[in-house]
């Protein structure tokens, strides 16, 4: 029988906000791999500080990713181990590491992802929404497409989560609330598991208000938004 093929890429799940979310396996791996692909090494090397790592580390990001894979992959195939992590969370969900991983598999490189840290699972349950089904968005394009994108989700029947910043956040729910109904309920979850997490619900129009009035708004965001047949069979029950 011939030998396991080695793990050559490891995507490696990084805490979203509280430092503690890292596993024991995440931290063996990233003490274990030759460099790690960071999103920006300047966050990342404060995580590998934080649990006392000191690796290589390089460059992959949003504007890099084309240019960069095949230098890495000429190093994955000469027996190179590799971590790609990403600011915060999942490295690939709404975030780089798609490419690599595809173009890995094509030339037959293991490719091994690790569970861990994710935003939209605990802003998902915190919401209160149905989660046997739901959809996951991600952000919604910013010019180009983003009327047509929401207009298509209108009849939409399951849970829908979105990932937002803070400054279009406010945008986000008008036009939300515009396609979808302004009675439409739904959950905004920032700053998860950080020390001011927060998590408010309402309907997308009692939301938008809310967010408009205050004076700053911080942290990452996750929209989770109620699906049509939901809100269809509450109006019934009703």
């Amino acid at each position: 029988m011939s030998e396991p093929a080695t793990t050559l890429l490891y995507l490696v799940p990084t805490p979203i906000g509280n430092l503690e979310d890292i596993t024991l396996r995440a931290i063996r791996v990233l003490g274990e791999v030759d460099t790690v692909l960071a999103e920006d090494t300047r966050t990342s090397g404060r995580l590998m500080q934080h649990l006392g790592l000191k690796k290589p580390m390089l460059s992959y990001h949003l504007h890099n990713e084309h240019q960069q894979v095949q230098r890495l992959l000429e190093r994955l195939e000469k027996g190179e181990t590799m971590a790609l992590v990403s600011d915060a969370g999942t490295p690939g969900i709404s975030d780089p590491g798609f490419l690599l991983v595809r173009e890995c598999l094509a030339r037959g490189l293991k490719v091994e992802c690790l569970p861990g840290a994710t935003a939209f699972v605990p802003a998902l349950l915190k919401s209160g929404f149905g989660a046997e089904r739901f959809s996951f968005e991600g952000f919604l394009p910013v010019k180009k497409g983003r009327q047509t994108r929401l207009r298509e989700l209108a009849p939409e029947t399951r849970t829908m989560i979105f990932y937002e910043s803070p400054h279009r956040i406010v945008k986000t729910l008008e036009q939300l609330a515009e396609v979808l109904g302004p009675d439409r309920q739904a959950s905004v979850s920032r700053e998860l598991t950080k020390l001011f997490e927060e998590t408010v619900n309402g309907t997308l129009t009692e939301l938008a208000a809310n967010f408009a009035a205050r004076a700053s708004i911080k942290g990452e965001i996750v929209v989770v938004v109620q699906g049509q047949k939901d809100l269809k069979e509450e109006r019934r029950a009703d």
